[in-house]
C-alpha cells in the first residue's frame, strides 16, 4: 500500500506534527541562508544577470524534487494524489506574479527569503516581512472589490502534462534535459554580463546530471500507476471494507447528513442520465461512471468535512464508482445503501401503485416508473426528517486530509 504522504498528526500527534514542521522550516532556512538568499543584493542581481545563483539553486531543487516525487509515484512508494498542488485561475495568477517579480525587483526578496534575512536581523529583510504583512492586510480588506476577476478563470488542478496531453514521464524529463542546457546558458551569461572568465564547474556535477537525467529515463520507462494499479494496490484492506459493509450506509444516514449544517455532503449519482433525469436526490451531481476518475481531481479540493456518497439504482455501479474513487484517494467516500430503489421502497413506496412498480426487472434498474422526468422536485427527493423515525448504524467517519490545504512561496 501506498504510504506517503505521511499523515504526521495521527503518527506524533499534533504538537508533534507541529515539531516536524518546525524542523523542516529550520532547515529548509538554512538552506536558503547558506546559498545567500538572505541577501537582498545577491538576489537582485539575478534580475540584471550578474548572479544568477537564485535561478540555479531554485531550479536544481525543483528538478530534484520533480523527478523523485514522479519516480516515487511511479514505483509506488508515494500517492501524488495526496500532493497539494495549488489549483489554476489562470488571468489572477499572472497579474499576481507580475506584481510579486515587481516587488521582488523593488524590495530584493520573495516573501520566503525574506524571512530569511528577518531571521538573521537585516534591516531591508524587516522592513520588507512589515511590507508583506501590511499587504495581506489590504488584500484581506479590499478582496471583496475584485472577487470576481480574483477567482477568474478556474481551470482547477491542471499541470503540464494536461496541458499538452502527454505523459508525467515525457514532462519530467523535458524540463531536466532543458534546466540543464540553461544552467550551461546561464553560466555563460553570468561571465558576459561580469566580463570575467567561466567559472570552472566542481567535478560532481557532471555525474550529478547524468544521475538525474538517468533517473528521469527510469520515470519515463516505468510511467505513473493508473487507477487499476491504485487499486490493487490497496484492494485488501478496501474490498474486505466492502465485503463487512463498512461504507454502505443506511438511506436514513444519509437524510440526517442531508439535513447537517456541520457536514457538506456531495451526493454523486453514477447512473445514466435517464435515470438521474427521472428521480435525483435534492442536490445530487450526475458523475457518470465513465467521467468519475477525471472529477476525482476536483472532489480532492473540497472541504476536510465533505462526505462523499455514490449511488446507482442498486449498489453495483456506486460500488464501482467507490473503487475508483478510493483508489484516487478521495477521502471520506462511501455508498447508498441499497440504492436509490432502497431509497425510493424507504421514503416513496406508499405514493406509487403496484401498476408503478417494476417486476422481474434487471440488475441495477430502477425499481419503480416514473410518468415523467422529475428529476428532484419529487417529494422523495428531500424527505422531511422531523416527521420521520431516523433510526440506523452510524458507519461515516470523516479522515483527516493527508495533504495540506494550501501552498507556498520558497
Amino acid at each position: 500500500m501506498m504510504s506517503f504522504p505521511l499523515p504526521l498528526a495521527d503518527l506524533l500527534g499534533h504538537w508533534g506534527s507541529y515539531g516536524i514542521y518546525a524542523l523542516v522550516g529550520i532547515a529548509f532556512g538554512m538552506t536558503l541562508e547558506s546559498a545567500g538568499f538572505g541577501n537582498s543584493k545577491l538576489l537582485a542581481a539575478q534580475f540584471y544577470f550578474k548572479d544568477m545563483r537564485v535561478f540555479k539553486v531554485m531550479f536544481t531543487a525543483i528538478i530534484v524534487a520533480m523527478t523523485l516525487i514522479f519516480l516515487s509515484s511511479a514505483i509506488g512508494l508515494l500517492d501524488y494524489n495526496l500532493i497539494w498542488v495549488p489549483p489554476t485561475y489562470l488571468w489572477p495568477g499572472i497579474v499576481g506574479g507580475l506584481i510579486m517579480g515587481v516587488g521582488f525587483i523593488i524590495g530584493g526578496f520573495c516573501p520566503g527569503t525574506s524571512l530569511v534575512g528577518f531571521a538573521t536581523g537585516k534591516l531591508d529583510a524587516v522592513m520588507f516581512v512589515f511590507g508583506v504583512l501590511f499587504g495581506i492586510y489590504l488584500f484581506g480588506e479590499t478582496i471583496g472589490n475584485y472577487a470576481v476577476f480574483f477567482e477568474s478563470s478556474y481551470m482547477g488542478r491542471f499541470t503540464l502534462p494536461e496541458l499538452f496531453n502527454v505523459s508525467y514521464g515525457s514532462v519530467v524529463i523535458s524540463i531536466v534535459v532543458v534546466a540543464l542546457a540553461l544552467f550551461v546558458i546561464a553560466e555563460k551569461v553570468e561571465s558576459a554580463v561580469n566580463k570575467t572568465p567561466a567559472k570552472k564547474l566542481p567535478g560532481w556535477t557532471k555525474p550529478a546530471a547524468v544521475a538525474l537525467v538517468a533517473l528521469a529515463a527510469v520515470n519515463l520507462a516505468v510511467g505513473q500507476p493508473s487507477n487499476e494499479d491504485r487499486w490493487q494496490a490497496i484492494a485488501a484492506e478496501s474490498q474486505a471494507k466492502l465485503d463487512q459493509r463498512q461504507v454502505q450506509i443506511a438511506p436514513a444516514e444519509l437524510l440526517t447528513y442531508m439535513n447537517d449544517s456541520k457536514i457538506k455532503l456531495i451526493p454523486l449519482d453514477v447512473r445514466d442520465e435517464r435515470y438521474y433525469n427521472q428521480f435525483h436526490l435534492r442536490g445530487a451531481i450526475h458523475a457518470p461512471l465513465d467521467q468519475i476518475q477525471e472529477m476525482a481531481k476536483e472532489l480532492q479540493l473540497e472541504l476536510a468535512n465533505t462526505v462523499f456518497v455514490t449511488m446507482s439504482n442498486d449498489e453495483e455501479a456506486a460500488t464501482e464508482a467507490w473503487k475508483i474513487l478510493k483508489a484516487e484517494s478521495v477521502p471520506n467516500i462511501y455508498i447508498l445503501e441499497g440504492g436509490i430503489n432502497a431509497w425510493l421502497d424507504t421514503y416513496a413506496h406508499d405514493s406509487f401503485g403496484e401498476e408503478s412498480r417494476v417486476h422481474d426487472r434487471q440488475p441495477d434498474q430502477l425499481a419503480y416508473r416514473f410518468n415523467v422526468a422529475t428529476g428532484s422536485r419529487h417529494q422523495a427527493a428531500e424527505p422531511d426528517p422531523h416527521f420521520l423515525d431516523l433510526k440506523y448504524e452510524p458507519k461515516v467517519i470523516l479522515e483527516l486530509k493527508r495533504a495540506p490545504t494550501s501552498g507556498g512561496c520558497g
